[in-house]
């Protein structure tokens, strides 16, 4: 077996379709030696079949990260497939209609608390749910959208993936005495199921394309993928609490 990831194994959630970024870091991850078990929530099936277009049809555990017998019960699943985990890709992320487009200031408290317990809260819960299997040199890995800034539409996602950014931080400093780390990538605006329920998504396609310095592509998910891959391999044994941008340099110019 060859490859940046050979005998690694990996829990990969948020499989939804095959135009998602987890997909497209599954299927490279499998290219590269991984074995691979997903995750999957409410359309089980959906993700089954999905699951059965990678290289190599991969496992489907259901989880719900906000269910507490499933967080408690995932070792045990993912040890019906694989003896242990060399890495964690958190790619959940959800927020009710009235927290997007446009109604930061009218967004009830019972929906903003689902969008940071499913967005934010997860991160730490599915750490701790895959621990038991994990030893020193492991990863967990997770997706935000670069929340050092106020975008228009997104209203309290940006705020739970702000919550995000720092839980990935205080993950790194409690689970580093382990010898895990764990790191975030920061992807530009992609044409995913995601992308698709936040009303005013448009507004990011246009800017990403026409500013970005290395161009952009809305519909290609390898390269946020690819950087998931590494900070999984063993390429960057001493990077933790980090973000890095996929986005072709978009964060780093003026408005």
């Amino acid at each position: 077996m060859s490859g940046l990831l050979a005998g690694k194994r990996l829990l990969v959630t948020g499989v939804i379709t095959d135009a998602s970024i987890a997909f497209s870091v599954a299927k490279l991850a499998q290219e590269n030696g991984a074995q691979v078990v997903l995750t999957g929530y409410g359309r089980l099936s959906l993700v089954e079949r999905i699951a059965k277009r990678l290289p190599e049809a991969a496992p489907v555990i259901e989880l719900d990260v906000t269910n507490p017998e499933h967080l408690a019960g995932l070792a045990d699943k993912v040890r019906e497939h694989v003896d242990g985990l060399d890495g964690v890709v958190h790619s959940i992320g959800f927020a009710p209609q009235s927290c997007l487009g446009g109604g930061f200031l009218d967004a009830p408290w019972e929906d903003v608390a689902t969008a940071l317990q499913v967005s934010t809260f997860s991160y730490k819960s599915l750490a701790m749910a895959a621990l038991p299997l994990m030893s020193a040199g492991g990863a967990v890995v997770g997706l935000t959208f670069d929340a050092t800034k106020a975008w228009p539409v997104y209203d309290w996602m940006g705020v739970a993936k702000a919550g995000l950014e720092s839980a990935s931080r205080y993950l790194a400093l409690h689970l580093g005495k382990q010898g895990i780390r764990s790191n975030l990538v920061a992807a530009g605006p992609l044409r995913t199921i995601a992308a698709k329920s936040i009303p005013g998504f448009d507004q990011f396609e246009d800017a990403w394309t026409e500013r970005a310095p290395l161009g952009w592509s809305l519909t290609d998910q390898e390269p946020a993928a690819r950087a998931c891959l590494a900070l999984l391999s063993d390429w960057f044994p001493a990077t933790t609490g980090e973000i890095v941008h996929v986005d072709g340099g978009y964060h780093a110019i003026g408005a």
